[in-house]
């Protein structure tokens, strides 16, 4: 199986990367995880509603044009519905079953353009608000988490 994360900028914190990296080796037995990362667009100093909106645009463009063929695809969104650890691993165990892939979007500072969120499935870690740096080491952390509940090793409680 392969599940790529695609999101919008780099991380820039050592503690953050550090914390990703130790989840992607973990998930090495699992499943391939790679990532997309696309550029910011950049958001002016001062930018009015306007501006922010085709930042939005623009990001949301380059993030439907790299979902790879043949993946589910799945945005994070705060104001989805939230789903659990257990309801992740359904997910992604059933995808695992049919061969499927899953393709998970991180949206930038921003969050998710209208086009992305109307045309993808939508979910919720949570009703706070992450950085979307933290929804990256948070994301890994749950499909490694999701991978031991569907293989019923321990680790979950």
């Amino acid at each position: 199986m392969q599940i790529q994360i695609l999101c919008i900028g780099k991380i820039k914190d050592s503690w953050i990367a550090s914390g990703i990296a130790e989840f992607d080796k973990r998930l090495r037995p699992y499943a391939k995880v790679f990532v997309t990362e696309l550029a910011e667009v950049r958001i002016p100093d001062n930018a009015s509603e306007a501006e922010e909106i085709r930042v939005k645009e623009k990001e949301g463009e380059l993030l439907l044009s790299n979902i790879k063929s043949g993946f589910r695809a799945i945005a994070l969104d705060p104001k989805a519905p939230l789903i659990s650890s257990e309801e992740l691993a359904k997910t992604i165990g059933d995808a695992k079953i049919v061969g499927d892939n899953i393709c998970f979007i991180i949206g930038g500072p921003l969050g998710l353009s209208p086009a992305v969120l109307s045309s993808v499935k939508k979910v919720s870690f949570s009703k706070m608000t992450f950085t979307h740096t933290m929804c990256r080491l948070i994301l890994f952390e749950q499909i490694y988490r999701a991978f031991r509940i569907v293989n019923g090793e321990p680790y979950h409680k």
